[in-house]
């Protein structure tokens, strides 16, 4: 009785933990993945190109994808937002909209939502539009490796 006690408490420990613990919960994957966007909307809010950049994995296999076609690689991606977005002004002010997280597996999710650019008309005026990104779980944590932005 006693061994069936114990081993039942064990299990229920190891459950608890496995229920609870926020480094394996598809909430909190959705919470850091979060995160990573909040930040790249205040760091591009605040003029941070190179920072809003910290939300990448820095790999020469990073794709971006719109509709002037493929960018490939992190430094080739880093110029282009530097080429296309050259003044505070041009970049406006950021706004995400989280439309979908979906976690594909312990190392992959995949996210759908909305962008949208708030900037003069001087400066090009509003655009906006949708995005699809691949995020992968690395050792500095969540980070984008597909960008298709429309």
């Amino acid at each position: 009785m006693k061994r069936n006690s114990t081993l039942l408490v064990i299990t229920l420990l190891f459950s608890l933990f496995f229920y609870t613990n926020p480094l394996l919960s598809q909430d909190s994957v959705e919470k850091q993945i979060s995160r990573v966007l909040t930040q790249q909307q205040y760091s591009w809010n605040a003029g941070n190109i190179e920072a809003f950049m910290d939300g990448y994995k820095e790999s020469d296999s990073l794709k971006f994808v719109s509709v002037k076609g493929v960018t490939s690689g992190f430094q080739s991606v880093l110029k282009r937002y530097l080429t296309s977005y050259s003044s505070t002004e041009k970049m406006g002010e950021l706004a995400f909209d989280i439309i979908e997280i979906k976690i594909l597996s312990p190392s992959y999710a995949f996210v759908i939502g909305k962008w949208q650019l708030t900037r003069s008309v001087a400066a090009g005026g509003n655009v906006g539009g949708h995005f699809t990104l691949l995020f992968e779980k690395t050792g500095l944590g969540w980070k984008i490796i597909v960008d298709h932005t429309s």
